[in-house]
């Protein structure tokens, strides 16, 4: 989609951006070679978008995704996905608890759309920050308030990728809910993990700790899903907003729709947890004694 952008170019917003296409402008190479770009545009702009046209070329072959992410507006930035999508990571954390820095994480996902790399508190966690910074782009589901802040406060690092953050990209659409309500409303299935929550991602963990290896391989299990399935609203989004720019054909194929997960599900934990899970709400009501 980036070569069909224009609104990157100062002066130039989606209005007239739709305008240079109705005009037969429809990418980068129509610009430079038609005439007709710079007759769309006042003289003083169209000057100035065809070096930014130009330039864009030079972006585009050294990978300079920052630029786009900084040209355009933020309504606009999903159309950097499907070009630099090598450059792009889905992460998910769980933590055993909300409160930072009392609570701290326990497991963490990667996923690049091929590979899948899991960080695990005590084991390996500390591989996560050199693995991070192998990639120019997070894609996270309410990232921007929790997994990002909870990552950088726990290592006491700064995070300078571009993010993406789907909780708010999909809303913007219609889909609102945490994650599992809009996976419900694309007709993603969780399959044995369905009804698991992040509260019960905690009393996994606190099951791991008392010696529990099945309740950790469940919980990974669980964060691995939630991560590959960012992979999933990312590119209905993407579709979603392009099929809107009248380019149907730059569609994205939608990714693979199960991947194999390494991590064994075991169903006596998972119904060990919901019962305490159950049983924990229950006495904060006071329905127990």
């Amino acid at each position: 989609m980036l070569f069909h952008t224009f609104c990157h170019v100062p002066s130039i917003g989606e209005k007239t951006e739709r305008k240079i296409w109705q005009e037969g402008i429809f990418n980068w190479d129509d610009a430079l070679t038609d005439p007709l770009f710079r007759k769309i545009l006042p003289g003083n702009i169209s000057d100035r978008a065809y070096s930014m046209v130009a330039r864009s070329y030079e972006k585009i072959e050294n990978k300079d995704i920052r630029f786009f992410n900084e040209k355009l507006h933020s309504f606009n930035r999903w159309r950097i996905f499907s070009h630099f999508r090598s450059e792009a990571v889905f992460l998910d954390i769980e933590t055993s608890g909300l409160n930072p820095p009392n609570d701290y994480i326990t497991v963490i996902t990667l996923f690049d759309g091929k590979k899948i790399k899991t960080y695990i508190h005590g084991i390996n966690m500390k591989d996560f920050i050199d693995d991070i910074f192998h990639y120019q782009i997070i894609i996270t589901f309410n990232g921007k308030c929790f997994d990002l802040p909870f990552i950088e406060r726990y290592f006491d690092i700064k995070l300078p990728h571009i993010h993406f953050d789907l909780r708010f990209m999909l809303k913007s659409m219609g889909l609102s809910g945490g994650l599992k309500v809009c996976e419900k409303s694309l007709g993603i299935d969780r399959g044995k993990l369905k009804g698991i929550d992040g509260y019960m991602a905690v009393l996994l963990w606190q099951k791991y700790l008392e010696g529990c290896t099945e309740a950790l391989e469940t919980l990974i299990a669980y964060n691995v899903e939630d991560t590959v399935n960012l992979e999933k609203l990312m590119v209905y989004y993407y579709n979603y907003r392009v099929s809107g720019l009248s380019f149907p054909y730059l569609v994205l194929e939608e990714p693979r729709k199960k991947i194999q997960i390494s991590s064994r599900i075991y169903p006596e934990v998972i119904k060990e947890i919901r019962y305490e899970k159950l049983r924990f709400f229950k006495e904060r009501e006071g329905l127990i004694w």
